[in-house]
């Protein structure tokens, strides 16, 4: 969402993705909220296609380990989507970007870097 509105911290994001993923969980999560502001449904997915970068599936590992995660990350309030992007995250030993500064306070064992 950063990158696609052009918000602070979107060149942070752009300089990544050569070699960035995602999850495909958190691609229907932007794919809904841009729908949700309005945005036509095929332009919205025109504007995830157009990022480049990988389209991790949401395998059995990543299910087992984000449903594990609830534990650790319920006192911070994050969702589903935001436990799919650690899980892939984790299972790959990558550096993690996001917007939501609560994620500084996690100890999982991979770096969090907090875009804006």
């Amino acid at each position: 969402m950063t990158m696609i509105n052009g918000e602070k911290g979107a060149d942070k994001v752009t300089a990544c993705l050569p070699w960035a993923s995602i999850s495909a969980v958190n691609q229907a999560e932007v794919h809904a909220k841009l729908i949700s502001t309005g945005m036509d449904e095929q332009l919205a997915w025109w504007h995830i296609s157009e990022i480049k970068c990988e389209s991790a599936p949401f395998d059995e590992g990543q299910a087992r380990m984000a449903g594990a995660l609830v534990s650790t990350t319920k006192p911070f309030g994050l969702s589903l989507g935001d436990r799919a992007c650690l899980a892939l995250a984790i299972q790959r030993q990558a550096m993690v970007y996001t917007t939501d500064r609560i994620w500084k306070n996690l100890s999982l064992g991979i770096e969090i870097e907090v875009i804006r």
